[in-house]
């Protein structure tokens, strides 16, 4: 392509660095450029391409369901894959868990789960996590609040959604028992000042918050939340939109904390690329719905639940929840190396494949300018970063599960080249 910037895609896409990429394809962790340019993906397509770019297997699922079945409404017919991925997601998801509901994209999945928990309950309103992110559709950008770019000059926004502070314990300086105290106490307060129980349908959480830093909550603070819930007869939610499908080194990231969530939000990295997402719930849940008063042309597309199944065998077949576990501490490792070199490197924090290295100034603010310097050299050296972070301070780290020793070690020394670097010219 000669002119990229001649395009007709809408500028709201913003870049992540000022150069242009034109993918012309991809394979396991690299991605090529239509200009000979050859990139290590460690943003894996913001958490989508898990098994790698175009694996194999997926691909075999993907050409094969494409021709037999292109698109069969679930309203209209049944078909094969989608059952076959119903059956395999039950034996995936929290026992119980045994319902599902397929959609497109993590923002329309969430928008799901809140008609279900609303009709579900009768009650009319719900609770979101300070800096939490659960899409850019208008229900979920009034859940959203990692920045105010999401909303702003698109209010009035969707009422009945209450925020409580998220348990960011490098944010406030504290310990993960004071952070734990402090979050939990301002949540009952709120159940008390803002939205009683009784009129409060769901608490949705992110385990690890996404854009919102890359930010792992301390366990009690998790189980007691699963607590309150049970005590309050609050449905308790779990995005893992993002950390879902092996990224954190589990299946699903509430595994780590011990806790079973009542309705769970599922996409990027269910189908290695393929558009598609699923609400998993009780069955009681769904029957509670009105048949009819949700739906959608396109959920459960043949090829991407196709796609979805061949994922799942995939991961589990190929070892890569346990890969990502190995890899996942090898880079933080790393990471953590590299930090005590670099005081700018505030903290180091993540689960599995899902980590988050947070910059800093001297004295313990937000630094950007510090983040997207070395993202943007980086980029230069052939590493694909991704930051995120309500000032965008913090450089997420999501390459695909299949990623190796050796594609860990070079990212590792291309950061600490893009750190040193940045550094001088800082």
């Amino acid at each position: 392509m000669e002119n990229i910037n001649n395009t007709h895609l809408a500028p709201v896409w913003p870049r992540i660095v000022a150069g242009s990429i034109v993918a012309s394809s991809g394979e396991g962790v690299w991605l090529h450029a239509a200009d000979g340019r050859t990139f290590l993906d460690f943003t894996s397509g913001i958490g989508v391409t898990g098994t790698g770019h175009c694996h194999p297997r997926v691909v075999a699922a993907i050409q094969e369901q494409a021709s037999r079945l292109i698109h069969g409404q679930l309203n209209i017919v049944y078909h094969e894959p989608a059952i076959r991925l119903t059956q395999a997601l039950a034996e995936i998801v929290p026992e119980g868990l045994d319902t599902f509901f397929f959609a497109n994209s993590g923002a329309e999945i969430v928008e799901g789960a809140v008609k279900l928990v609303k009709q579900a309950t009768r009650r009319p309103n719900i609770i979101v996590f300070s800096g939490s992110f659960h899409g850019r559709t208008h229900l979920a950008m009034s859940m959203t609040t990692s920045r105010t770019i999401y909303r702003a000059r698109y209010q009035p926004l969707v009422p009945g959604v209450f925020v409580a502070p998220y348990p960011y314990a490098f944010r406030f300086g504290w310990d993960a028992d004071t952070t734990t105290d402090f979050c939990l106490d301002q949540l009952r307060h709120l159940l008390k000042s803002q939205t009683a129980p009784e009129e409060t349908a769901a608490i949705f959480l992110e385990p690890v918050l996404g854009e919102g830093g890359y930010v792992v909550p301390p366990k009690r603070f998790v189980q007691e939340l699963r607590a309150l819930c049970d005590e309050q007869d609050i449905l308790l939610v779990a995005d893992e939109i993002q950390s879902g499908f092996g990224r954190t080194g589990r299946w699903f990231c509430m595994e780590h904390f011990g806790v079973a969530p009542d309705v769970i939000c599922m996409a990027k990295g269910m189908a290695s690329g393929m558009p598609i997402s699923c609400l998993a719930a009780r069955r009681e849940l769904f029957d509670a719905q009105v048949p009819g008063s949700h739906g959608g042309t396109y959920g459960g597309n043949p090829i991407a639940c196709a796609a979805a199944y061949a994922t799942i065998e995939t991961i589990r077949d190929e070892g890569l929840l346990e890969n990502a576990a190995a890899m996942g501490a090898r880079l933080i490792g790393g990471l953590t190396e590299i930090a005590e070199e670099f005081p700018a490197i505030g903290e180091v924090r993540g689960l599995g494949l899902m980590i988050g290295t947070e910059m800093v100034t001297d004295d313990g603010k937000p630094n950007p300018g510090l983040a997207s310097a070395v993202t943007r050299n980086a980029f230069e050296s052939g590493l694909l970063l991704l930051t995120c972070g309500t000032y965008g301070n913090v450089i997420r780290w999501i390459p695909p599960l299949v990623a190796r020793e050796e594609d860990i070690d070079h990212a590792l020394d291309v950061f600490r080249s893009a750190l040193r670097t940045a550094h001088a010219y800082a």
